[in-house]
């Protein structure tokens, strides 16, 4: 029923999927690519809330409540999606209560997300926010060389920060031989100490 009601569509890099405040209505799961969830202020800087990798969906608050999109979609690279409507989902979700459950599943990881994210902002200084994120990716990437797809203005939109001081956190733990860069890659070197840092 999923994929009877699954529409497929292609983005390129850099394409907007859809906006925050836009009528949208449906979940979206990614078939191929890197989604980027963001949110604009009104001086025009972004604030990436998360990625949203094969397998995973997003704007499940939307299909599920009917109300606008919270956030914004951007391809961060080529991307396919799966489009599913808010009225077929309920469909689903009826005739398939296991469905269901896995929405609620997947809002409440969203959930646990976020306030980590609030914690992140309030209780770590930005050395101890990269050090969180660079986890995040290597769990993500299920890899201890993280591809460097994150240019530092991107990390800085994500950890709520400036470019310069991304880069400042970076050499530091570089220098104190705790992750290196290796062409494309940033390397963990040392994964106890990186998650000391991440806790400080």
């Amino acid at each position: 029923m999923l994929a009877d009601a699954a529409i497929a569509k292609y983005y390129p890099a850099g394409s907007v999927i859809f906006t925050e405040g836009e009528m949208t209505r449906a979940l979206y799961v990614v078939d191929s690519g890197i989604v980027k969830i963001c949110r604009i202020g009104k001086d025009g800087r972004e604030h990436i809330l998360h990625f949203i990798y094969p397998g995973d969906t997003f704007n499940d608050v939307a299909a599920m409540d009917g109300q606008p999109n919270p956030a914004t979609a951007i391809a961060h690279t080529d991307a396919t999606t799966y489009c599913i409507s808010r009225s077929d989902l309920q469909c689903i979700a009826q005739c398939h209560p296991s469905v269901a459950w896995a929405l609620l599943e997947s809002i409440a990881r969203r959930t646990r997300h976020l306030i980590g994210v609030v914690e992140d902002l309030s209780m770590r200084n930005v050395r101890g926010r990269l050090a969180h994120l660079l986890l995040e990716e290597a769990e993500a990437q299920r890899s201890h060389a993280i591809p460097r797809m994150l240019t530092q203005q991107e990390m800085a939109s994500r950890l709520g920060t400036v470019r310069e001081m991304v880069g400042r956190a970076l050499r530091g733990l570089a220098a104190d031989g705790i992750i290196e860069f290796n062409r494309h890659h940033i390397v963990i070197l040392d994964p106890e100490r990186l998650a000391a840092e991440a806790e400080v």
